[in-house]
């Protein structure tokens, strides 16, 4: 899957909910994992804010991002816009501290993006995957979330607040490709009692009954609603099935399609997109957040070890450890590769099992064994030399030599009872039997080891 941007610049006018202030955004396409930036265009030097978790500065009934002093809020529902249509790529100028709440849903924002046509780019999407299920509860909130891999990005949310009114409810998107139709339209929500208190202590300055699902959760006089419609400057406010009639649903369970569309917007925030199935209950943004810093972390965890073989014991090997020894000039207590499990024309990967037998732990750090540095090295190099014999005919009449070793690291101790596992890869094609190679070990997820090796391939005398 390709990385993708804008054809051509959108511009936006609207009101901030929390500020009341009007604000100008205009998005503006971007290079190649360039990501989504904020840019600040009514302050001197227009700081930019890359949409990150790691610029979060509150989740106080929205997410706001900052940096320097600088900040911008209410930056959710954007973000759930662009993740939906699959967005990468963009600069989004704005000339105030909060994004605008337009009908409270994320979408005229997907209209404006639709209108400014998406544009495929040549680099391929880089994903935060997840590869085996886990569970991450937010202490703070009590908000859990439960991941499983999926072949691409699912969400399910399911929400109670204890309200006669709501209910139970849950909302679920199969295939991040409907988040237009199903979730992009889903409002905003607060209950009554919170529209008052912010109301009161006049905290929601551009707030519009029109653009957000007010819950009734008490019954309300005749004094009542007179207080409110001189509040809100609205006439004619009656309750209709707990619901204020400012507005009218747009699903039966938009609250809880609501909460989906701002967990997308908020794990927008990994800065990478995800391939997995997500389900949260209970989520807000301040659990969204705490899921996306895990995430990056995930992520920052793979691309560490992008390209660490997969191990599968039950898995037939390439070759066996006979078929090994009868390639090199190794024997024991020295032939340091007990299989191949992978070997083509440009990589190979070796496994051995590091025993409380092996010969040099008698000497090596008595009563502490651990497995000298060099023999790793070593091991690495029969790995290799595997894949270049593998390229010749009759490979027990070749020898192979090292000529240099070069950037050399040891990351971590390796013990009796480790797997190693070793991957050797050519930096250039074989030329005149000169075979250079990166090299790299692993325990399991753990790189223990890394250089570049270079050697000769020589017939035996």
């Amino acid at each position: 899957m390709k990385q993708n941007t804008i054809k051509n610049s959108i511009t936006l006018k609207g009101v901030g909910l929390h500020t009341g202030r009007s604000a100008t955004i205009t998005i503006h396409a971007a290079s190649v994992n360039h990501g989504i930036k904020f840019k600040r265009t009514d302050l001197e030097n227009t700081p930019i804010i890359p949409a990150t978790a790691d610029y979060v500065i509150s989740t106080n009934r929205c997410t706001t991002i900052g940096k320097n002093e600088v900040s911008i809020s209410t930056i959710e529902h954007l973000l759930a816009a662009l993740t939906g249509l699959g967005i990468d790529n963009v600069l989004i100028e704005i000339d105030a501290a909060e994004v605008p709440i337009l009908d409270g849903s994320a979408k005229k924002f997907v209209e404006a993006l639709k209108s400014a046509e998406i544009e495929t780019q040549e680099s391929d999407k880089d994903f935060v995957i997840i590869e085996e299920g886990f569970s991450f509860t937010d202490e703070s909130t009590g908000a859990e979330f439960t991941l499983v891999p999926a072949e691409n990005y699912k969400v399910t949310t399911l929400i109670d607040f204890d309200s006669p009114v709501l209910g139970k409810q849950f909302a679920d998107l199969s295939d991040i490709s409907d988040f237009e139709k199903s979730i992009s339209a889903a409002r905003t929500f607060a209950f009554l009692h919170e529209i008052e208190h912010l109301l009161e202590n006049n905290l929601i300055k551009g707030g519009d009954l029109e653009n957000a699902i007010v819950i009734v959760d008490r019954t309300l006089s005749e004094a009542d609603i007179k207080r409110l419609e001189e509040k809100t400057g609205k006439s004619g406010i009656e309750v209709q099935q707990g619901i204020l009639n400012t507005t009218k649903l747009r699903f039966s369970n938009e609250p809880a399609r609501h909460k989906l569309l701002d967990v997308i917007g908020d794990l927008t925030l990994v800065g990478k997109p995800i391939k997995g199935k997500i389900v949260a209950s209970k989520p807000g943004h301040t659990a969204n957040v705490a899921l996306a810093k895990h995430l990056k972390a995930l992520y920052n965890k793979q691309r560490k070890l992008k390209g660490r073989p997969k191990y599968d014991p039950n898995q037939e090997p390439v070759y066996d450890v006979n078929t090994i020894a009868s390639m090199l000039p190794h024997r024991y207590p020295f032939l340091l590769v007990d299989k191949i499990i992978e070997l083509s024309e440009s990589h190979v990967v070796g496994v051995k099992n590091v025993t409380f037998n092996e010969g040099f732990f008698q000497g090596h750090f008595p009563g502490n064994p651990v497995m000298p540095g060099v023999l790793q090295i070593e091991a690495l190099a029969q790995t290799g030399g595997i894949l270049a014999l593998s390229m010749v005919e009759e490979p027990e009449k070749w020898d192979t030599y090292f000529l240099k070793i070069d950037k050399v690291k040891f990351k971590a101790k390796v013990m009796p009872g480790d797997t190693l596992i070793f991957k050797m890869e050519l930096l250039s094609p074989i030329r005149r039997g000169i075979v250079h190679m990166k090299g790299t070990t692993y325990v399991g997820d753990k790189l223990v080891s890394e250089g570049e090796l270079t050697a000769q391939i020589v017939k035996a005398r």
